[in-house]
């Protein structure tokens, strides 16, 4: 996210200019729609291109490889924020291998489970009301706040007990505290990825 470039609501892929709807809960329902298992690859691609991009589904490339396609470039370039690790060189110029810790790959959030939290939060830190947003708000500005939550928020409280992990100074009381603690808010399983 650039505080210079526009909020998207547009984009051409291949020679094609579409119409892109990326209000926060439109892609919370592209989220539902990719989690259903009552669908199938091919259908969530269409139902979820056509929700967008509000075009019906004979308006959509009929091709699967096009349809996949054209998800595939709005996910990772609209939806999808990936952060992007700073290259650390050596002293001679070379780039330094960055060291993989399993906690970094660990979600502490799910936008369907904690929503309640997320709405709380939002309300609680911007005294903004996610009901009264939906079909306002971009998913980006979603995102964003979401991402700036202060940390006296439920939610960031929540994340911290999920990232707790046990110290050598802890007393043992504290350690079975956050252990029930991270019982309690522990998150389903579930990943939301890119269609092949």
């Amino acid at each position: 996210m650039r505080l210079n470039d526009p909020l998207v609501t547009s984009f051409t892929f291949n020679d094609v200019e579409y119409e892109l709807d990326m209000a926060f809960d439109n892609i919370l329902n592209v989220f539902d729609w990719l989690d259903s298992p009552k669908l199938r690859q091919r259908e969530k691609v269409k139902r979820c291109l056509s929700f967008l991009l509000n075009l019906p589904p004979k308006e959509l490339p009929q091709s699967t490889e096009e349809l996949i396609e054209l998800w595939n470039y709005i996910y990772e370039n609209y939806i999808l924020f990936k952060e992007k690790e700073p290259i650390i060189y050596d002293r001679k110029g070379n780039p330094m291998p960055v060291p993989k810790d399993e906690e970094d790959d660990k979600k502490h959030i799910d936008l369907e489970q904690d929503a309640e939290y997320i709405y709380a939060s939002f309300l609680q830190a911007y005294n903004i009301n996610l009901f009264e947003q939906q079909g306002v708000m971009h998913w980006h500005e979603f995102k964003a706040l979401l991402n700036g939550l202060p940390s006296n928020t439920i939610m960031q409280g929540i994340i911290q007990i999920r990232a707790w992990k046990p110290s050598k100074h802890d007393t043992p009381k504290h350690q079975e505290e956050m252990r029930k603690l991270q019982t309690k808010h522990a998150l389903h399983d579930k990943d939301r990825e890119e269609v092949d």
